[in-house]
């Protein structure tokens, strides 16, 4: 067994038997999805977030065991190693107290300590240290070969190297890095002559608080002010405390050694450990305040990605815009692109009157049901002039966030798609697209542009990609794809897919028509029993030949199904449509050594609503109408919005003014809130009072609250 399976046990509170489990079944190339979905009875029913919580995890440990590992390697190489000090690797139990043991035999350049030795003061050093009665005389190293000219010199060197040894005592620093840890405070002022560069900082121009309270949007914001020059940080707790520590533990005496030994612990501090373990703490903090954003914009994705789907309609998309006019364009039913033109809605009167001419015109002909309006420049007077049109009740108008379209639209993947249109037609297409279905567009996007998240540009990229990417794919697999219409960036996101694969489903989609049963994927090139293993649950086949093809029932578990509907007396068809033979199915009958409770129950609810997509109904929104700018507002309004971005902070509320306003935390409930996707999900419907509008500076205050 590895021996960090029992460290992740105990730290997510489940069995070793279990990480254990999905450690074997990740090496075998199984997927987050796959485990949590098709492996319940093998790991006790994880989930997707405690199952990545242990492969990430199982990650940090192997880099741990790996720099052990080298540390061991290089110590023994310098015959270094001895039975004590490789116990005390062994027994280190994270990287800061592994790097403490291993500070003192680290390879260094020359410091001021190792100078000092150069000189022969180490004796000294040690003699000093003893602080005993022994009288000590530094004029004895005086020696002009190696420019130790007087006692002062040598009474400096020697204190070097005393500062050295403190700062590198394992036990010190553990001591001192709780002090920083409970203790420290944060201290930001304004760099000279910065004041007016920097007044988006002015919060942080004198500024403190201790490390323990602070939020990690604060924390980024101010390390975002240092970066840009404008704020100078500290990270440092009381100093008397961290002198008086040292002071308790090093020195020992009063006499002239003391008093050497008490100047170098001060020196130590000052010039060694503090600088160290603040540059240590900076890094925990920003880890914890990294992946606090990095959650958030997770979270803010997913619901984005899960937005309620308007399906399967013939869609008239507009791209609004003034001088340029609007691109039109018709979609299909399954997003294809029909027509496309540019009208004039915000013009002329002629202009306005031919443009609402075309749309009625289009609508008839491609028999459209709904229309999606860009909600960029420009598009509260689209919207306006397309609902003043004589259109049908039940035509669903709606304005749809375009965030990321333009990158789209000139992104390799829509040059694939449309290779003959400009940009314009592209984004357009877009917006119609996301209306039907928004997770299937905007998987085609790098989610960083979508821009949900806080500080997303200065947390660590490589964790947000991570995370980003783990949150397209849950949501892929939770929807399911239907095989014979999924474009190839959806296919990539299946588990057990990827580019090639899903390159090479379109391309047998292509050249041999559609799929008509699950087990055709095998005869794709490529894609083995392993892939089929892990993908083949996440496929639909909606017309398919078997009926159990359309849900997310898993080609394995077939023949209990086929067995269920020959007890029944029926056909596996008939047991899908009809509830009563369903209620009459005892599952004890089929649990197994392989098979128990949490997987015939989910094949039960698959049976009941087959292929069924587990997002929300849609809802048409509509913006107050007469309220299309920041000047149009007045305090004291409730105007309809849509939550465009979530923080910790509080909430981003889009009104239709082209400007979001700001929910605070202490704005979104008559009680108290400790975090705001408590209470709100980003693309969520609100109604929201205005509180305060600064047009000079582009902020709009608003309020969930009732009183």
């Amino acid at each position: 067994m590895q021996p960090y399976l029992q460290i992740i046990a105990n730290e997510l509170q489940i069995s070793t038997d279990q990480v254990q489990t999905v450690a074997a079944l990740l090496d075998d190339g199984a997927t987050v999805p796959f485990i949590a979905r098709y492996r319940k009875e093998a790991t006790g029913s994880l989930d997707e977030v405690q199952i990545t919580a242990i492969r990430d995890r199982r990650g940090e440990l192997a880099d741990l065991e790996k720099r052990r590992s080298a540390i061991l390697a290089s110590l023994g190489e310098r015959e270094l190693l001895h039975d004590a000090l490789q116990q005390a690797v062994n027994a280190a139990a994270d990287l800061a107290a592994l790097e403490d043991i291993y500070l003192p035999y680290r390879p260094k350049r020359r410091t001021r300590a190792q100078l000092a030795r150069e000189k022969g003061l180490e004796p000294l050093a040690t003699m000093l240290f003893r602080q005993d009665t022994q009288q000590v005389k530094p004029e004895a190293f005086i020696n002009q070969d190696k420019e130790v000219t007087t006692v002062e010199e040598a009474l400096d060197g020697a204190r070097d190297i005393i500062a050295e040894w403190i700062s590198e005592d394992a036990a010190l620093r553990a001591r001192l890095r709780t002090l920083f840890q409970r203790k420290a405070m944060i201290t930001a002022t304004v760099v000279k002559n910065q004041e007016e560069r920097g007044s988006k900082f002015r919060d942080y121009f004198d500024w403190q608080e201790p490390v323990g309270k602070v939020a990690g949007h604060r924390l980024l914001a101010m390390f975002r002010g240092e970066n840009e020059k404008v704020l100078s940080l500290s990270f440092r707790p009381p100093e008397t405390e961290a002198l008086e520590i040292l002071h308790r533990q090093v020195v020992h005496s009063k006499s002239f050694s003391g008093q050497q030994v008490a100047l170098a612990v001060e020196e130590s501090y000052k010039r060694l450990l503090a600088p160290s373990l603040e540059n240590e703490l900076r890094g925990n903090l920003k880890k914890q305040a990294d992946l606090e954003a990095i959650t958030v914009f997770s979270e803010n994705m997913r619901e984005l990605l899960l937005a309620p789907p308007l399906g399967q309609k013939r869609t008239l998309a507009l791209d609004p815009g003034f001088r340029t006019g609007a691109k039109l364009v018709c979609l299909g039913n399954q997003g294809e692109l029909l027509h496309f033109c540019t009208i004039y809605p915000a013009l002329s009167p002629k202009q306005q009157e031919d443009a609402a001419h075309t749309v009625l015109q289009l609508c008839t002909r491609y028999q459209i049901e709904a229309i999606a309006i860009g909600n960029g420049t420009a598009g509260r007077e689209t919207e306006s002039f397309v609902r003043g049109l004589a259109l049908p009740a039940e035509m669903v108008i709606t304005m749809v966030d375009e965030s990321g379209a333009s990158i789209y639209s000139a992104s390799d993947v829509a040059r694939a798609e449309f290779p003959d249109h400009d940009i314009t037609v592209r984004g357009a297409v877009s917006i119609g697209r996301r209306l039907q279905d928004p997770l299937a567009e905007l998987v085609k996007l790098d989610p960083k542009a979508i821009g949900v998240g806080q500080y997303q540009h200065d947390v660590n990229q490589k964790a947000l990609k991570q995370s980003l990417e783990d949150v397209v794919i849950s949501c892929v697999n939770k929807v399911g794809v239907e095989v014979n219409s999924a474009s190839r960036e959806l296919l990539t996101s299946v588990s057990g897919l990827g580019e090639t694969l899903a390159a090479n489903i379109l391309a047998c989609r292509n050249a041999q028509g559609p799929f008509t049963e699950r087990r055709q994927l095998l005869k794709v090139p490529r894609l083995g029993k392993k892939a089929f293993e892990q993908c083949a649950g996440f496929l639909r086949i909606h017309d398919g030949k078997n009926p159990l093809d359309r849900s997310g029932v898993h080609p394995e578990r077939y023949g209990i199904v086929q067995q269920m509907a020959k007890d029944c007396g029926c056909s596996v068809s008939e047991l899908m449509q009809n509830e009563k033979l369903q209620q009459q199915i005892d599952l004890e009958r089929y649990v197994d050594e392989e098979v128990g409770l949490p997987t015939l129950n989910d094949i039960m609810t698959e049976l009941g609503k087959p292929g069924r997509d587990p997002r929300q109904s849609f809802e048409a929104f509509a913006f107050a109408q007469g309220v299309n700018s920041v000047e149009d507002l007045e305090i004291g309004m409730r105007l309809p919005g849509i939550v465009t971005n979530v923080t910790k902070f509080g909430a981003f509320v889009d009104i239709g003014v082209h400007q979001d306003g700001l929910v605070h935390i202490s704005q979104l409930a008559d009680r108290y809130v400790k975090d705001p996707a408590e209470v709100v999900k980003v693309r969520q419907q609100v109604q929201v009072r205005v509180l305060e509008v600064d047009a000079k500076r582009g902020r709009i205050a608003l309020s969930l609250r009732e009183t």
